[in-house]
C-alpha cells in the first residue's frame, strides 16, 4: 500500500507500506434481486503495490457475472516518481480526496478500493473485498436506474438514462481491458494488465429523471473495447444508491 498525506493545500508525501493478502470467498447465495456493488479502485502504474489490486478486481469481474461494477481510476500523483501513467487524471485524484474527506481519512493511498461509496480498504485485500461485495449484494436498493448506450457516429457515443434517484448521476466510459509494459519507476520491466479503466466521466446533477449525454471514443479504440457504467450518488455522504451497465450498441 502506498500512502499520501492530505493537507489543506494540495501536498502529497509518500509513505510506502507493502501489503499482501489473498483469500478466495464463495459468492453469496442470499443476493437481493436489485442489489449491487460498485467497486472503485484507485490505482497507478507507478505504484509497485498496485498490480495485486488490479489482479484482484479482474478476478472479481470473472467471479460475479452481474450486479458488480468495477471502475479503475488511475490517479496522477505517482507521475512524478519515474513513470507517467497514460490513464491517469487529476480528476481521479480529486475524487479520491473527496472520499478521504467524507470517510474521515487522514491520507490517500494506492491501491485503495471504495465499495458503494461507504467502505474503503486496501485494494489487494481479497477477504475484505469479497466480504464487502457479498454484504452489499444482500441489500435491496430503493432506487431504479437504466441506461442505453449507442453509436452516434464513427467516433461518439450517446447515453440515455432513466432513474428515480436524486443527487448526482455519474456516467462513466470504461476501457474494458489494457496491457502495458512499464519502462521506468517502481514497476520497471513489468507488464501490467488492467480492467475497466475509467477513461471519461460525466457527472449530472439530477433535476429530472431522464436525459442524455455523450462521449467521444478514446483515440485508438473501437466501440467494442468500451462499455458504459452509471451510478447515482448522494451529494452529502457520497453513498451510491443504484448502478447499471450497458454495452455500446
Amino acid at each position: 500500500m502506498k500512502t499520501f498525506f492530505i493537507f489543506s493545500a494540495v501536498s502529497l508525501v509518500i509513505l510506502a507500506v507493502c501489503v499482501s493478502c489473498y483469500s478466495s470467498n464463495n459468492k453469496t447465495n442470499e443476493n437481493a434481486s436489485n442489489a449491487f456493488a460498485v467497486v472503485e479502485l484507485f490505482t497507478s502504474e507507478g505504484c509497485s503495490s498496485c498490480p495485486p489490486a488490479d489482479d484482484a478486481v479482474a478476478r472479481i469481474l470473472k467471479e460475479y457475472k452481474s450486479n458488480v461494477y468495477v471502475l479503475g481510476y488511475h490517479v496522477d500523483y505517482w507521475n512524478t516518481y519515474g513513470w507517467k501513467d497514460m490513464f491517469s487524471s487529476a480528476d481521479f485524484t480529486r475524487r479520491q480526496e473527496s472520499y478521504a474527506k467524507t470517510l474521515q481519512l487522514s491520507t490517500i493511498y494506492t491501491p485503495q478500493v471504495v465499495v458503494n461509496g461507504k467502505e474503503q480498504f486496501v485494494g489487494s485485500d481479497n477477504v475484505k473485498l469479497h466480504n464487502a461485495i457479498n454484504n452489499e449484494l444482500k441489500q435491496a436498493s430503493a432506487t431504479n436506474l437504466s441506461i442505453l448506450a449507442s453509436k452516434e457516429n464513427d467516433h461518439s457515443i450517446t447515453v440515455s438514462y432513466k432513474t428515480t434517484g436524486t443527487g448526482d448521476l455519474n456516467i462513466v466510459l470504461v476501457q474494458l481491458q489494457a496491457q502495458n509494459q512499464i519502462g521506468a519507476g517502481e514497476n520497471h520491466g513489468v507488464t501490467l494488465h488492467h480492467v475497466n479503466i475509467v477513461r471519461d466521466v460525466k457527472t449530472i446533477p439530477l433535476k429530472t429523471g431522464e436525459g442524455t449525454t455523450s462521449f467521444d471514443l478514446p483515440q485508438g479504440l473501437i466501440f467494442k473495447d468500451c462499455a458504459v457504467i452509471a451510478f447515482t450518488q448522494n451529494e452529502n455522504d457520497l453513498r451510491i444508491t443504484s448502478a447499471a451497465e450497458a454495452s455500446i450498441e
